[in-house]
């Protein structure tokens, strides 16, 4: 039945002055599970693709040995769990199978060795293979991709498997562990299949992300899930960001004239889904408007799926009156804030790739101010590290780079209200 999903739009302001000039427009998008939605278990199917590279050797292997056989311990019967290998070449280490014969799987498992090069997309292509036997609307599909190291030459191959992934309802969590792997790469398999991607900076922390993933997925209240916007005459989209659960963003396969058209994956029962939309508004008399009109449509996963979906309007009101048009949401604020620190660091790197140092020193710089203002000392003073870097070494260190990016986009996480 209808109801398991709850959407709810809101502006940056209650009223908006009505000017002759275009103006901007921060409008948040909060896609809810309801306490309607049935607390029922959906089950699993699951595929952990794991780098075993020579530089995996050690405390990276062993942690992910331990990282697994938790995993294992935390599906249910009903579940699909299957595990793929890879370096050059990609080995099936555990089929899709029912979660059964804990001991001798874990004893599978504890075998792994590391050594050889890295060529990801092998692995990608047999985890899929294996998570399709199984994937559907009955169940939740995830592959989960560990590496440490740069892929050789087949960087398009992992993004089309990443697309044919989200054709098949599977989507992809992209874990990179130390310093050196592409995160561009991991961010676009991530994006291409509706899932997200992370920094791993120590190999201690690899058993509990894993956990906490299952834990994300066993709370999963609908899937499929598709934003659509129809934006009224002249209104202009310029941004469009996820935010909750992390800042990612979706301009890029989103915008249009008249229309926004993202597809979302998941919206779990605690975290939800939100989207933060830029519009520009043009000249308009004083009164009340609709925007746009959203629509979310999703499936609810069981035994007999159902699709569904809710809409709700985007209304603003104009006013000549100054006294009415000066206050402000302050969680769309605070939202906006740290996405605009997040989208600075991006900048700057921008800047680097083009030569721009100075340029992205300033970036570095104001999002360092930024990061301070809002309580974030550690990441503020990681972007004053790479500024520095730039204006002594000409370039920012692989390390820094990743905190930042990663650290930025989980700012959402830590909001005040």
């Amino acid at each position: 039945m209808a109801g398991e999903v709850q959407l709810q739009c809101t502006t940056d302001k209650p009223c908006y002055p009505s000017t002759s000039s275009m103006q901007k427009v921060h409008v948040l998008l909060d896609v809810k599970a309801t306490t309607m939605q049935t607390l029922e278990r959906t089950p699993i199917n699951l595929c952990m693709v794991i780098d075993r590279s020579g530089s995996m050797l050690g405390a990276k292997i062993d942690q992910v040995k331990q990282a697994v056989n938790h995993v294992l311990d935390q599906l249910e019967t009903d579940d699909f769990m299957s595990v793929v290998l890879f370096n050059e070449r990609s080995l099936v280490v555990l089929p899709a199978q029912h979660i059964q014969d804990l001991d001798q799987l874990k004893a599978r498992v504890n075998g792994l060795q590391a050594e050889g090069g890295t060529s990801m997309s092998k692995g990608m292509k047999d985890g899929l293979t294996e998570l399709i036997k199984h994937a559907g609307p009955t169940r939740i599909s995830r592959m989960i991709l560990l590496t440490d190291g740069q892929t050789w030459e087949d960087e398009s191959d992992c993004q089309h498997l990443a697309s044919e992934a989200k054709l098949n309802e599977v989507s992809i969590t992209a874990l990179g562990i130390g310093e050196d792997w592409n995160e561009v790469l991991l961010d676009a398999i991530a994006r291409n299949s509706t899932g997200r991607a992370d920094y791993i900076d120590t190999p201690d922390k690899i058993v509990t992300l894993f956990q906490e993933e299952v834990q994300q997925l066993q709370d999963i209240a609908v899937q499929g899930v598709k934003m659509s916007l129809r934006l009224s005459k002249d209104i202009q989209p310029r941004q469009i960001y996820r935010v909750i659960p992390d800042i990612i963003d979706l301009s890029h396969t989103a915008l249009s004239d008249r229309d926004i058209m993202v597809d979302i994956g998941t919206v779990d029962k605690q975290n939800g889904q939100t989207l933060l939309i830029d519009f520009m508004l043009p000249s308009r008399a004083p009164g009340r408007y609709r925007i746009a009109q959203a629509e979310l449509a999703y499936t609810v996963p069981g035994e007999t799926p159902i699709n569904e979906s809710v809409r709700s309007d985007v209304i603003i009101m104009l006013s000549d009156d100054e006294s009415q048009t000066q206050d402000q949401d302050g969680h769309v604020i605070n939202i906006v804030e740290r996405v605009t620190a997040y989208q600075l660091q991006l900048e700057a790197r921008e800047a680097v790739n083009t030569g721009k140092l100075d340029v992205a020193t300033v970036k570095l710089r104001e999002a360092a101010t930024r990061l301070l203002e809002m309580g974030e000392a550690e990441l503020a003073a990681e972007a004053e590290k790479e500024a520095v870097n730039l204006e002594e070494q000409g370039e920012m260190s692989a390390t820094g780079t990743k905190k930042l990016q990663y650290g930025t986009r989980k700012l959402t996480q830590r909001l005040d209200g």
